[in-house]
């Protein structure tokens, strides 16, 4: 059902009561939305069984979609240090669920999110949801009441972004490597 796209990537946005997620096909050069959603974490006692569940739920995820590819929001530096421990476990166990099929992971940071998505570094969930709605032609009644799935989905729009970039040549570090690398282009007068 997949395999008609070129490429799978999948985004998550860790948390310790809701993580969202969101998978993105690729043909050629146009990104579809196939799915996103959340992992409601709200009512199951105890971190650890929350933790067994993100990667019990992440695995499955996995299993279903076959991403090439997974993108995860990296945690925010916060005041509140046990918040960011909760959140680095659970960004750690997603990471986990996914390196154990061999599914590459990259990170980007809430900030480089919005503005690859936005054009605005300091734009609201809401406004990040609308553009992809826009980017992605999402039609409104699959729009998630939950932000935390367009999180997600931005992710992985993100990483789709920035793969697709051109990598520019390193060039010389200074003159003098220049001309060593390239004796043939000086011009002697």
């Amino acid at each position: 059902m997949y395999q008609d796209y070129d490429r799978i990537i999948m985004g998550i946005d860790p948390g310790t009561n809701v993580m969202g997620y969101g998978v993105l096909g690729i043909k050629g050069k146009k990104p579809v939305m196939i799915v996103m959603g959340v992992i409601k974490l709200g009512k199951i006692e105890g971190h650890y069984l929350r933790l067994r569940r993100i990667y019990e739920r992440v695995s499955g995820l996995v299993a279903e979609y076959l991403p090439d590819e997974m993108a995860l929001e990296a945690p925010f530096f916060g005041k509140n240090v046990q918040s960011m421990l909760k959140l680095g476990r659970a960004q750690g166990v997603a990471m986990a669920a996914a390196l154990s099929r061999d599914v590459p992971i990259a990170e980007y940071a809430p900030l480089s999110i919005k503005q690859a998505i936005t054009g605005n570094g300091g734009a609201s969930k809401e406004q990040v949801a609308n553009m992809l709605k826009r980017l992605l032609d999402i039609p409104e009644e699959k729009m998630p009441a939950l932000l935390d799935a367009t999180d997600a989905l931005a992710v992985a729009l993100t990483h789709f972004y920035e793969t697709g970039k051109p990598k520019l040549p390193k060039g010389p570090k200074s003159w003098e490597q220049f001309i060593a690398q390239n004796p043939d282009k000086i011009v002697k007068r």
